[in-house]
């Protein structure tokens, strides 16, 4: 006898009353082959504007972007912003927070993977200044030796570091600080603090906000297929645009 799998519900309508964290790419915009080919149309800008301003500003995007990345691909330069998985974050005053130093162990990390690269072509390293990104999303084959290989890495550079898997890629980054420590830290600050969070993402990095909302009684989305401890869920990009659309209807 087969057993039956829970689906996750879809989340309830969404009020401008709530805090909203979005994740970038794979929840607002669609996952391309290299992070530089990602595209951000005019409708997905209008619609991050709209929900800012009609939320009085309780909204925030949390990626694994570099905040400089995000600013470059968004605009909106007062918009709130969490790079690199929390370890950098602008605020609603436009204050930026630096969580942790360059690592020692990057500059040696790089150069042991410089061979890799030149024997797989495929491989791409993304050098985030205070993380190093492994992606294989063109090279897939090499899945499973990339994560022993990252893992291997970061065990020969002592602690202070941890693994941040995601979708065909693989991050050594600083421990401790994650995307539930950067939900954490704006639920402390106006506009956010005293709100219900909402936090969408569709990726492993995802899974410590989704923690952090589920432990506030927040709605916890996630998007698209896999296993997750977020409450509910939308399909794709699209219905997360549709879904957030919603909000703003009452406030024209």
């Amino acid at each position: 006898m087969k057993r039956k799998i829970s689906r996750s519900p879809l989340p309830p309508p969404a009020s401008l009353g709530w805090a909203y964290f979005l994740d970038v790419d794979g929840t607002l915009i669609h996952i391309a082959d290299t992070p530089q080919a990602v595209l951000v149309d005019r409708t997905l800008l209008d619609l991050i504007a709209g929900l800012h301003r009609a939320s009085g500003g309780a909204l925030a995007l949390i990626s694994g972007r570099m905040i400089s990345d995000l600013q470059h691909l968004i605009g909106l330069p007062r918009l709130p912003l969490a790079g690199l998985h929390g370890l950098e974050r602008r605020d609603s005053l436009g204050r930026l927070w630096i969580h942790s130093t360059l690592p020692a162990a990057k500059c040696a990390i790089k150069e042991a993977l410089a061979p890799v690269l030149a024997r797989h072509p495929g491989l791409l390293l993304e050098d985030k200044g205070l993380t190093l990104a492994l992606h294989y999303r063109l090279a897939p084959k090499l899945a499973a030796y990339v994560h022993r290989l990252m893992d291997r890495l970061l065990k020969s550079q002592g602690q202070g570091l941890e693994l941040q898997r995601g979708k065909r890629v693989v991050e050594i980054k600083p421990a401790g600080i994650d995307k539930g420590t950067a939900v954490a830290e704006y639920l402390m600050e106006s506009p956010f603090k005293g709100r219900r969070p909402v936090f969408i993402g569709d990726d492993l990095n995802d899974e410590h906000a989704f923690a952090e909302v589920n432990r506030l009684d927040g709605v916890s989305i996630k998007v698209g297929k896999g296993v997750s401890c977020a409450r509910f869920r939308l399909p794709d990009v699209v219905a997360v645009h549709r879904w957030l659309g919603e909000a703003l209807k009452g406030s024209l």
